[in-house]
């Protein structure tokens, strides 16, 4: 275990290292937050791939096969899925966008008064987010060093809140690229026809495995539908995701990028069923069909591939971890404590944007840390979190974005509704239930159709502004430009 442990600690001296570099790039707001927008297309794809593809996706996707077979690819299929339809459709239009949240996307559309809600409902999702991802490195160190779960947590948190810290959107896009590679090598190249080889083959496993282990349904429509509603949708408007898109270059990158992320995504997903059908095989009798994963790269990988293999699950955690950690202060600085900080203005107070945003990720960071050794069940803690995400949210947001007539007040109404069904249902239903997705989304969509259509019409200066913005016409706030425009009249 020598060589596996080395692996590892070399591994974890790196993404230290890339947090530091990445301080001496980030030295604005935009540098900070969103890479400065300059990210091409190689770099876009693998980091975008490396934040949508985290511990649940890896080690629950293994899971996943193991319990149900090729089928238990549904859960990150979607995500694949969602990517795809967010790069395809929506893209270039929020890479055009210039903001830095969702929140700040909807007051733009609606008029700057829909998103303090907005910020408290993603702020709560981007918590979750990091903290299931957190609760992820307790399995991992617990299978490289007999760890105690607490400090599992607080090692691998700290390292993650480290770098993060240190360099905003550069070290984690840096530190991305690297957990890309590491799991591209170790998940697809080392990790699958290891699995399958050890598992006798495609012809021993199917002779093994009960038939509907090999049916592309066997999980059960209801369950893909729900998958369908929570990630792919969930896709579609996660800050995590949206931030990303504004580190693209061009429309182009954020189109082509994204596809391709995508379409790796899927391949992510089927590879993960593969090995836990092959895990079934060989180990039929697990405690729990997660620890699949974690038995399978223990028992049957050599020396110094089995810390590869383990190095790959903690870039996943690690991905996920930084991701949603920098969407979550990013939420609870410009949308949250922003808004908070403009009822009473500090006469003369000058703010360090870089430092203050640096300061909320280490705040964010200690957060998550303390929750994540608090909480115990990460699948519950996730539910809640995409739940409240989709009822709340969805609607507005893409309402915003494809329906001109919906106003201020039906996105507010759309929010509380769906976000207050969401919490109602779970509590009668239960957290793992699908009727407080399903019932909530409706619900939501009902208030902003109705609330919309019985107020007035958005003013058409706040929606001329819109369409500037959408067409990429309007500089990014707070540039130099935009300053210029605003105090130099135009030319009559």
């Amino acid at each position: 275990m020598a060589v596996d442990y080395l692996v590892i600690v070399v591994y974890l001296a790196g993404m230290l290292a890339m947090g530091w570099w990445g301080m001496r790039r980030a030295k604005s707001k935009s540098e900070f937050l969103v890479a400065g927008r300059r990210l091409g297309p190689a770099m876009y794809s693998g980091t975008m791939a490396a934040i949508v593809l985290g511990g649940a996706s890896t080690i629950g996707g293994v899971g996943l096969g193991y319990q149900y077979g090729l089928s238990g690819a549904w859960m990150v299929f979607t995500i694949g899925l969602g990517l795809l339809a967010l790069s395809v459709f929506f893209s270039a239009r929020i890479a055009r966008l210039k903001v830095y949240t969702v929140s700040e996307m909807l007051d733009l559309r609606y008029g700057g008064r829909a998103g303090v809600i907005s910020g408290l409902v993603m702020w709560a999702y981007t918590l979750m987010l990091a903290v299931t991802s957190t609760i992820a490195y307790a399995t991992i160190f617990d299978v490289l060093f007999d760890m105690n779960r607490t400090l599992a947590i607080v090692l691998g948190g700290s390292i993650v809140v480290a770098y993060s810290t240190l360099g905003g959107m550069w070290s984690i896009t840096l530190t991305d690229m690297v957990q890309f590679v590491v799991k591209t090598i170790g998940v697809l190249l080392l990790l699958l026809p290891v699995a399958v080889v050890k598992a006798g083959g495609f012809s021993e496993m199917k002779a093994q495995l009960p038939t509907e282990y090999f049916d592309p349904l066997g999980i059960g429509g209801e369950t893909i539908f729900t998958y369908v509603l929570i990630y792919t949708f969930g896709m579609l408007i996660g800050q995590d995701i949206w931030q990303r898109v504004f580190t693209a270059r061009s429309d182009r990158t954020a189109r082509w990028g994204g596809t391709v992320a995508g379409t790796y995504c899927l391949a992510y997903a089927v590879a993960g069923a593969v090995i836990g059908t092959a895990a079934k095989v060989l180990y039929s009798n697990l405690a729990s069909a997660d620890d699949a994963f974690a038995t399978i790269v223990k028992d049957e990988l050599p020396i110094g591939v089995r810390g590869l293999v383990l190095a790959a699950a903690l870039a996943a955690v690690m991905s996920t971890s930084s991701g949603a950690l920098i969407a979550c202060a990013t939420v609870a600085n410009n949308d949250i404590w922003a808004r908070l900080r403009g009822i009473v203005p500090t006469e003369g107070e000058q703010h360090d944007e870089v430092k203050g945003n640096r300061a909320f990720i280490l705040l964010m960071g200690l957060a998550v840390i303390a929750t994540a050794i608090a909480l115990n069940d990460v699948v519950q803690a996730l539910t809640v979190a995409y739940n409240l995400l989709v009822g709340g949210l969805l609607v507005p947001i893409l309402g915003g974005l494809l329906w001109k007539r919906g106003t201020a007040q039906g996105a507010l109404a759309s929010v509380a509704v769906g976000g207050l069904a969401v919490i109602g249902l779970m509590a009668a239903y239960g957290i793992l239930a699908n009727e407080p997705v399903y019932y909530g989304l409706l619900a939501s969509l009902a208030a902003y159709v109705a609330v919309s259509l019985a107020t007035r019409p958005t003013d058409a200066a706040v929606l001329a502004a819109w369409r500037e913005r959408l067409a990429g016409r309007a500089p990014e706030p707070g540039t130099a430009s935009e300053t210029v425009s605003e105090q130099v009249p135009a030319a009559q």
